[in-house]
């Protein structure tokens, strides 16, 4: 098998110096490209965690369960967060959505816009607003993200997002069984019909799947 990028949940990420900056915690996938377009870093301590959304083109090179970020990359707290919380007008969506990256113009978003509200100083009913700095359409993929047949038969969950050497073009995805064995799959990415942050959707039925020889863990 030719040598792959691999990207696992909790693998250390390092400065180019060499020092711990902190762990992957998502991959950023684009579900019409089947590319990495970001990589999510948990940095902070025990008490104080914060998720920094990281652009593919500053990782430098992957490992089993290390992750080496390019010297442009900088200061991870220069990075924008995952999340971000904002107070919002209720009245500029009475009709409508908010539409993407509303209150961050110059970030991309994908608001979410709670059903609370309160009033501001003014008398202006505020909600809250919570926006995803990452691409338009883009999906945060969480490790252990249930894997679905054609069928709707449960598989297995993802352990680990495989790509290309030289291009972050996703290639496979490495799933762990649904049944209470070791035995892991690399499923093929043009098996995958579609992904959103909890699940995949496999265009084959179970029995296809099955046939998978076991796949140890690649290097």
């Amino acid at each position: 098998m030719d040598p792959k990028i691999q990207y696992q949940k909790d693998a250390t990420v390092l400065a180019a110096s060499g020092q711990q900056v902190g762990s992957l915690s998502r991959v950023v996938l684009s579900p019409d490209t089947r590319t990495i377009t970001d990589i999510l870093v948990r940095v902070g301590n025990l008490f104080g965690k914060e998720e920094k959304v990281v652009p593919i083109e500053y990782v430098a090179e992957t490992t089993e369960d290390q992750i080496t970020l390019h010297p442009a990359a900088g200061l991870l707290e220069d990075f924008p967060p995952f999340e971000e919380r904002h107070l919002v007008d209720a009245n500029d969506y009475a009709d409508q959505p908010p539409p993407s990256g509303h209150t961050l113009p110059a970030i991309y978003g994908h608001p979410d816009v709670s059903l609370s509200m309160m009033n501001s100083p003014t008398g202006k009913k505020l909600v809250p607003q919570t926006t995803q700095n990452i691409p338009n359409g883009a999906i945060a993929m969480k490790k252990g993200s249930r894997v679905i047949t054609a069928e709707g038969t449960y598989v297995g969950n993802v352990e680990r997002v495989l790509a290309g050497p030289e291009v972050e073009q996703i290639t496979h995805l490495l799933i762990s069984s649904a049944q209470h064995t070791k035995e892991t799959k690399l499923i093929p990415i043009h098996w995958v019909m579609m992904m959103d942050g909890e699940k995949v959707e496999l265009r084959v039925k179970q029995d296809m799947v099955e046939r998978l020889a076991d796949a140890s863990i690649p290097t």
